[in-house]
């Protein structure tokens, strides 16, 4: 079989494009591993019920920050803990999030939060929920047969 010189050139050329970005692929998901970029605090997944924060998941009021409010949710098999929470509308809200078993989704329907909770690893999002109204949590990463009934609720509402 012959190939003509500029056919040889694009062959050349798209099998070194492939092998460039391989290496890029792999040079960087080597580089940042395999934890998503917000997991940079790491927690012993087996006694998590005893680290704070998570020995008190909920909703707490902090001062002094640049949020006003911390939302701290602890996941487990097929339940999120707290089942509900309660924040004022206009509120900044920093949610720190772990996994206690498998890996679980957190996203917020309707909202722009969305995180991947993995056990031993610490997720944080900072939010501004400024409108009010009742949002469902829900896991968007499949763990287990419960699956499908793994949700929470965040109430935004006026405080008046």
């Amino acid at each position: 079989m012959h190939l003509h010189k500029y056919e040889k050139y694009w062959l050349l050329f798209g099998g070194g494009s492939l092998i460039v970005f391989l290496l890029i692929t792999g040079i960087m998901a080597f580089h940042n591993g395999s934890h998503p970029p917000s997991a940079k605090n790491t927690i012993n997944h087996e006694k998590v019920d005893q680290i704070a924060p998570f020995n008190k998941p909920g909703v707490h009021k902090v001062s002094g920050k640049d949020w006003d409010y911390e939302i701290v949710v602890l996941a487990s098999a097929f339940y999120y803990n707290p089942p509900e929470l309660e924040v004022p509308v206009g509120s900044k809200v920093k949610f720190i999030a772990t996994s206690k078993d498998v890996v679980h989704g957190f996203e917020i329907s309707g909202t722009n939060v969305n995180m991947m909770l993995e056990p031993g690893y610490v997720s944080e999002y900072v939010t501004t929920v400024d409108k009010a109204g009742e949002y469902l949590i829900v896991c968007n990463e499949y763990c287990g047969v419960g699956h499908a009934q793994m949700h929470s609720m965040l109430k935004v509402v006026d405080k008046k």
